[in-house]
């Protein structure tokens, strides 16, 4: 594909029209990148940037087939396409990137717990469970008792000593969705109305949420960066420092070779973020994978020599991987969740205006309680400076502080 102007430079296809793909256009522009959008509706983050975008439903073949004719890669907002659709777009010789058989491992809880189990990478006990009654087996098998009579109220279910439990939902679970802490075996039944296999694992016993980010080429080279805190808050990530604060660094050196491996055996090219548990007994364990540009890596843009963003282009390109290193020694990313009021522009300069040195990204998202809208990249010295310059931006943004 020749285009006037363009110097022959490659078309990324990217599918899903979220603010991931929003910002992947965003660090293609000075690679002279040129990038292609396959978007739900023209209000979607991306939709809004890039020139060329083309809307149709990723659950078809034939408008992924249509979309992919003239991309010379193909890569990801999100991780819903089907698995079987992508075989059969790489059978016809298109470059998926991550590959199907690599990506299934973020689309399927189950089948990334058994890999994950086959390859001696460490995480909560697991298994797939089969209904209500079978949750409390698993829990019995955690505690190595048999469960107890649930008596009073909420009567009617049986309560075993590895209570509480986490069930999710093999697929289609993000931010929160399709995951339950469950008590009992009355509470366990809401996850099987879904009608989709249930995996069920054990609530681990953390001190924080770390995730590792790395990103690998199709030649083998990858990069990592350092290990971030990850702060979570019903389901959502909510704020990430990087690096983690008082993290050993024997522990930190663990958790990216564990990352590398992971993308080594796994053959995963772009980004992949490792999400973590660290324990109190000072283990880490896997939690989820995710294929694509990810949250905890947002703070990147400002607070990194290359962003998240850029090496995962360069990788889906195989191009060579630019540096991962940190630009300052503390940087700390805040989500902008929205609030009860829809202004969000007014508050955005009084912001800019307060802290000259605030990295403020907006996705071009209708505000909706809860809804990620936004970010705020703070980067410094002084970390606790840092902290609470992005957490004010963000809470003014939302609308929870006014001053």
């Amino acid at each position: 594909m020749t285009v006037a102007g363009n110097a022959n430079f490659p078309v990324v296809g990217v599918i899903g029209g979220g603010q991931l793909a929003r910002m992947m256009h965003q660090a293609g522009i000075p690679l002279g990148i040129r990038f292609k959008l396959l978007a739900d509706t023209p209000q979607e983050s991306a939709a809004q940037v890039v020139g060329t975008t083309e809307y149709g439903d990723y659950r078809d073949l034939d408008v992924l087939r249509a979309f992919a004719a003239d991309c010379d890669v193909i890569t990801f907002d999100h991780e819903h396409v089907p698995t079987e659709h992508l075989r059969a777009l790489q059978a016809e010789g298109i470059a998926v990137r991550p590959g199907p058989e690599a990506l299934v491992n973020a689309q399927d809880k189950g089948v990334m717990r058994a890999k994950l189990d086959s390859i001696g990478v460490p995480c909560p006990r697991h298994r797939i469970v089969a209904d209500p009654a079978d949750v409390t087996a698993f829990a019995g098998e955690l505690s190595g008792g048999q469960g107890e009579a649930l008596s009073g109220e909420g009567g009617g279910g049986r309560r075993a000593g590895g209570y509480p439990v986490v069930l999710k939902t093999v697929r289609g679970g993000y931010d929160g969705k399709g995951v339950w802490v469950v008590k009992d075996e009355a509470e366990a039944e809401a996850p099987f109305l879904a009608g989709v296999p249930v995996l069920a694992e054990e609530k681990v016993d953390f001190v924080r949420e770390l995730a590792a980010n790395v990103v690998r080429s199709p030649s083998g080279q990858a990069v990592a960066y350092p290990v971030v805190e990850s702060v979570q808050e019903n389901g959502i990530c909510a704020e990430v420092t990087a690096p983690a604060p008082d993290l050993d660094p024997a522990l930190s050196d663990e958790a990216q070779q564990l990352a590398l491996r992971i993308a080594g055996d796994l053959d995963i090219t772009g980004h992949l973020a490792v999400e973590l548990f660290q324990t109190r007994d000072g283990r880490i364990l896997v939690n989820e994978l995710a294929m694509r540009p990810h949250n905890s890596g947002h703070w990147t843009q400002d607070g990194a020599v290359t962003s998240q963003f850029e090496n995962h282009l360069r990788a889906v390109l195989d191009l060579p991987l630019g540096d991962p290193r940190p630009r300052a020694k503390w940087t700390v990313m805040v989500n902008v969740l929205g609030g009860d009021y829809p202004d969000m522009y007014h508050p955005f300069l009084h912001c800019m205006a307060r802290d000259p040195g605030l990295k403020i990204h907006m996705y071009g998202k209708d505000v909706k309680p809860g809804r990620k809208v936004g970010h705020v990249n703070v980067f410094g010295d002084d970390l606790e400076d840092v902290r609470e310059r992005a957490r004010h931006a963000a809470a003014y943004l939302r609308g929870t502080i006014t001053e």
